[in-house]
């Protein structure tokens, strides 16, 4: 059976790296047996149900930790003893993988092809070659030997980006191509619990000056225009209580609910997004949860007869707020942006077990994970950090990215970005 040419092209190097891999894990074998392996996928570990085995020098692995976390669907077949794994190759290609329970070889699209070392039942898992599985699939592997660690990156992928463009952002109004949505941030509520925008609070954020042929009302054009939706971002703090009056007071809810489908006709905007932060800090949580469910529901029902979309971008689980129904939003919402950052210095590296542990979260609340885009604040994160946090969108497969904010990527974020995910479509 011939391969497609699209499989010819890379298989060599999957099957070449495959073996190399072995071989430097193997040089160092007596060391490694006694001293644990880690696998870091995306810079961040990957937690397995087995600990992973060196056998003959290739690193072996749970199948169903490895396939997850890659994106590839794979299932144990008893009768057969085998597994089945399907994916994207490298090269987007479609690739059937068939491994059976010791046995040296595997068939990708049917081809055979000899393995260095057989799958292996070990509990109730079977184990297979981290590397011939990973690089098949379009991953990238190397063995660190003196951390005794394999490290993997995973190949890149399509998904939902969104962008939030601010009043500083226009600089770099043409990557909005480069997104599905953009959100822009050019209302709040103010300290009276009205919806304005004009900047009365000393923030940033308000309706902003035409300048020259460009009005905020023609770069929304532009961005419809492109391909891309469009959010009217309505930021929300309760710094002052000003968020809980007007969630709570019948009068500036049905108000600012009627603004914001005003707004959002009028401006040809797809969609609202709600950026409310700080519920659930001086209030009751529950109460929060109720109030801002409750008002969500009403702006649903509002505007879905327009056909304009509804989201939030709502605080982490793992976080200070605690007035965020993440379960019963996600049931109402057309998507939750998870800002998983606040943990300290926002402008320092977020750390990856915290981001880790608010996906984690936010898919216990039942939350559909394709609703579920991972905020990624590029005040904190740069070159080298932005990849570990797509890593995770990636391996929980959510919907997307969104990213804080356009004006001050750097080109080196973007090659990064680049490298890691592309939009849908795109």
């Amino acid at each position: 059976m011939k391969l497609p040419k699209t499989v010819q092209r890379w298989l060599p190097a999957v099957l070449a790296s495959a073996i190399l891999l072995p071989i430097g894990a193997q040089n160092a074998s007596a060391a490694v047996a006694a001293q644990a392996i880690t696998i870091e996928l995306d810079d961040v570990k990957l937690p397995v149900s087995v600990p992973p085995i060196n056998r003959n020098g290739s690193i072996m692995l749970p199948f169903r930790s490895l396939a997850q976390a890659l994106g590839v669907d794979a299932v144990w077949v008893p009768a057969t003893k085998s597994v089945i794994a399907k994916g994207q190759g490298a090269a987007g290609n479609a690739v059937e993988v068939q491994l059976k329970l010791d046995q040296k070889s595997a068939t990708i699209n049917g081809v055979k092809y000899a393995l260095n070392a057989a799958p292996i039942m070990s509990g109730d898992s079977v184990l297979v070659p981290l590397a011939f599985f990973s690089q098949t699939f379009g991953a990238a592997v190397a063995w660190d030997g003196p951390a005794k660690t394999v490290r993997v990156i995973s190949p890149q992928r399509e998904m939902r980006l969104l962008g939030f463009y601010a009043v500083s952002a226009y600089s770099q109004l043409p990557l909005t191509k480069d997104m599905n949505d953009v959100a822009f941030g050019w209302s709040q509520v103010d300290y009276n619990g009205a919806i304005t925008l004009t900047d009365t609070t000393g923030d940033r954020w308000y309706w902003p000056q035409a300048a020259g042929a460009d009005t905020p009302e023609s770069i929304v054009a532009q961005v419809n225009a492109n391909g891309s939706g469009s959010y009217l971002a309505v930021l929300g703090k309760d710094g002052k209580g000003q968020l809980m009056k007007m969630l709570t007071d019948k009068a500036l809810r049905d108000a600012s609910i009627e603004r914001l489908h005003t707004l959002a006709k009028d401006h040809a905007f797809g969609g609202i997004m709600l950026d409310f932060e700080g519920l659930g800090w001086h209030d009751d949580p529950v109460m929060a949860q109720s109030a801002l469910n409750a008002y969500v529901k009403q702006l649903v029902s509002a505007v879905k007869p327009d056909g304009i979309k509804v989201s939030l971008a709502v605080p982490p689980l793992n976080g200070e707020y605690k007035g965020y129904d993440y379960g019963t939003l996600a049931k109402m919402a057309d998507e939750l942006v998870i800002m998983a950052y606040d943990y300290g210095d926002n402008k320092l590296p977020q750390s990856n077990a915290k981001v880790d542990e608010a996906i984690a979260k936010a898919i216990a609340t039942g939350a559909p994970k394709s609703k579920l885009l991972l905020a990624i604040n590029l005040d904190a994160e740069n070159e080298t950090t932005i990849d570990d946090k797509l890593g995770l969108v990636k391996r929980y497969g959510l919907g997307g990215a969104a990213f804080w904010r356009l004006g001050i990527f750097t080109d080196a974020e973007r090659t990064a970005i680049g490298r890691s995910v592309t939009k849908i479509g795109g």
